[in-house]
């Protein structure tokens, strides 16, 4: 990823800012910023602007073997692309740092939390399950990526409609959308990720940083919880030079 530093008085102008409670765009120190949802004309796509922090999601699935340890689950793929459209930072078809963390994160809410009912997406025992595919596109970063994310994944996987099946024997029948309804995908709960950055050693603490102040934070408290309040996996992130968290 090509980090564009930034200057010595920009970092003590927003560190002062800090410390003397104000934001750059106003907000006071727990303020989340506006979130606004939207969708696409397919079933699990969706759109969400986290402030100037926009992001796709694309749901889609197909029929594959299952895993030979899982022979009665489905499988969930997560993918996300980070292209030079949503900040100069991000080079096209590299791996970064920051993509391999935003994955490992989606994957610890939505999968490892059991979010999704994966029994459901079994279609003949040991041969045939739906595999669904979650695609994450940056169309602008401005801070939070990973919040923003786990919004339009949860949001895209509910909007989600996948064909129906017929089975007779082994032979499995995929029908149309005109044939029969889609059905959705079975859903237990609705993890969500509040991101929380620290400085100066955890003095000052700040709920979804901006692009600006993921800069000179010290690293970044990502929490995990549903409507109960269950907790998956609290996570810590520690800040890198070359990391744009």
């Amino acid at each position: 990823m090509k980090d564009t530093p930034l200057s010595n008085c920009e970092r003590d102008f927003l560190l002062r800012a800090i410390e003397e409670k104000k934001r750059l765009d106003g907000r006071q120190t727990y303020d989340y910023r506006r979130i606004k949802i939207t969708f696409g004309t397919d079933y699990g796509c969706c759109f969400v602007d986290l402030g100037k922090t926009r992001v796709m999601a694309q749901v889609s699935c197909e029929l594959v073997a299952p895993k030979e340890n899982r022979p009665n689950e489905g499988i969930m793929f997560f993918n996300i692309e980070l292209s030079p459209m949503a900040s100069p930072a991000f080079e096209q078809g590299r791996q970064s740092e920051l993509s391999v963390k935003l994955n490992r994160q989606l994957e610890r809410c939505l999968r490892n939390s059991k979010c999704i009912d994966t029994e459901s997406l079994c279609v003949v025992s040991g041969k045939t399950v739906w595999q669904i595919r979650v695609d994450i596109h940056m169309l602008n970063n401005d801070g939070n990526l990973m919040d923003a994310s786990s919004i339009a994944a949860i949001t895209a996987l509910c909007h989600f409609r996948r064909p129906d099946v017929g089975i007779q024997g082994e032979e499995v029948t995929v029908y149309s959308p005109e044939e029969r309804d889609p059905i959705p995908l079975s859903i237990y709960h609705m993890p969500i990720s509040v991101s929380f950055s620290f400085f100066q050693q955890g003095t000052y603490l700040l709920v979804d940083p901006c692009e600006r102040e993921e800069r000179v934070m010290d690293g970044l408290l990502m929490i995990i919880e549903n409507k109960n309040r269950n907790n998956f996996n609290p996570h810590v992130v520690l800040r890198v030079k070359t990391d744009p968290f």
